[in-house]
């Protein structure tokens, strides 16, 4: 009997998981609204246009709490680019790094990750009511714990300087949050479990071989 405290273990490391990946505050509040947006106004955030500030402000105000996904469909400049930081020309995919090397550890600390990219490998299929449609070069699919974690990553000043290489290695995209309707693909929620489950259970055998 003493071997099953390996599954306890396993149960804990869970618990852990689950108090990072999932949003626990629920909600934002009027009160976090006006205060994120009134930050987001002071640091000029709103490259998308004069449109995007207010499609955020209403995005925030009606959260519900829950995870979502913002679904990402980019171009990539097809010839070199300057790198914003040097001067020097490279190609677009490697001054795009500059971002992602900022922007990506701090969404995994809240919790967030990519959850799907891939890249265009044919023509536009099954298209029509679109004029002048850019040629698209990938897409990403990003997961975020909560619409207060996007806010606070959009008013982040350490991110101030990394837009710069976005926007550089990206002349077009476009963006908007999603919710999965169907979902084959596992999530972290699974397969953390399961990897957890079969850790103790090699873990508990081990320890039973051991004692026998």
């Amino acid at each position: 009997m003493s071997s099953f405290w390996v599954w306890g273990v396993a149960l804990c490391l869970y618990g852990l998981f689950l108090a990072w990946y999932v949003n626990w505050r629920g909600p934002l509040s009027a009160a976090e609204v006006t205060d994120l947006i009134g930050r987001m106004k002071a640091a000029s955030i709103g490259h998308g246009g004069p449109d995007e500030l207010p499609t955020l402000e209403r995005f925030l105000s009606e959260d519900d709490g829950r995870e979502f996904f913002m679904l990402n469909v980019i171009r990539m400049a097809d010839g070199p680019v300057a790198d914003p930081a040097t001067g020097e020309m490279k190609p677009a995919r490697q001054v795009m790094e500059g971002y992602t090397r900022m922007f990506l550890p701090a969404l995994f600390r809240k919790g967030g990750h990519p959850a799907l990219a891939a890249r265009q490998v044919g023509g536009l299929v099954d298209t029509w009511g679109i004029e002048g449609c850019p040629k698209w070069s990938m897409m990403g699919y990003v997961r975020y714990r909560s619409r207060r974690d996007l806010a606070q990553l959009v008013c982040d000043p350490r991110f101030g300087g990394a837009h710069a290489f976005k926007h550089a290695a990206m002349p077009q995209t476009f963006n908007f949050p999603t919710r999965p309707m169907i979902m084959t693909l596992a999530g972290p929620r699974l397969w953390v479990g399961l990897v957890l489950a079969l850790a103790a259970a090699l873990a508990q055998v081990a320890l039973l071989l051991q004692a026998g």
